[in-house]
């Protein structure tokens, strides 16, 4: 099972990123976790894509498609894995499949997890993280509108975008996945 996690801000993708990868035992790949293991390991990728993180600016897309390559690559993805963070544009979303068929791979299924803006505020709020302040998480959803939704449409016409109300309990959520996958 190859999948790509989507939604917003306080949509629950991390929470259904790991029921799903405890369900169908395959790794979850996050695109946080790539660029801290390559700078902290001192890798050359690592080293070019320190400056962008440093000044808080998105890695470039060719920097970011070699991270996903080289960790797609690894033994422990090659029976599946669950992508979050990452594909963040249209654009990226094209690459990833340019490069699965390079790497004889399959993207089965991006799941959008869909939740209302005032609940995606709420669920963000309410987790009590530090960056989790009423203007960053405005942003948040701006950039995801901005973003995310060219994304859904790519996927729509691919034929491969699962919608899930993610306003569910998470328990709910998980199981409205695992059927229709």
């Amino acid at each position: 099972m190859r999948l790509v996690m989507l939604g917003g801000t306080g949509s629950g993708k991390g929470t259904q990123t790991s029921a799903l990868c405890a369900h169908y035992q395959i790794p979850s790949i996050s695109t946080g976790s790539i660029l801290r293991d390559g700078i902290t390991s001192g890798t050359e990728l690592g080293k070019k894509a320190q400056p962008y993180l440093e000044k808080g600016e998105l890695v470039p897309d060719e920097l970011m498609i070699e991270f996903i390559k080289r960790r797609l690559q690894e033994s422990d993805a090659s029976q599946g894995w669950i992508l979050e963070g990452y594909p963040r544009t249209a654009f990226q979303a094209e690459e990833l499949d340019f490069l699965l068929h390079k790497l004889h791979q399959k993207l089965d299924w991006a799941i959008y997890l869909k939740v209302s803006e005032s609940l995606m505020k709420e669920r963000a709020l309410n987790r009590g993280l530090v960056d989790d302040q009423p203007e960053v998480i405005q942003r948040r959803i701006q950039s995801f509108q901005d973003f995310t939704i060219p994304i859904l449409e790519y996927y729509q016409y691919c034929d491969r975008l699962l919608t899930i109300n993610g306003e569910l309990s998470p328990e709910e959520v998980t199981n409205q996945i695992i059927s229709q996958l």
